[in-house]
């Protein structure tokens, strides 16, 4: 399912691949110092739940008395 470019659409993409290869790095130091910085305002979220590993649906919670 691949369309042909024009040779006008291959040389625009190849220059937004370029700004992108360019801006990678100045976007990971961004992205390290956020990751950095909210850890340091907020070293322990009680909030925070990790991601789930496994695709398992949570166990059910016993039902409540009287239902």
């Amino acid at each position: 399912m691949n369309a042909q470019l024009t040779p006008d659409q291959r040389r625009t993409r190849e220059r937004f691949e370029s700004l992108i290869r360019l801006a990678a790095p100045a976007l990971n130091v961004v992205l390290a110092a956020g990751e950095r910085l909210s850890r340091i305002v907020e070293s322990d979220d009680p909030d925070y739940y990790p991601p789930r590993v496994n695709q398992e649906p949570p166990p059910e919670p016993p039902p409540e008395p009287g239902s």
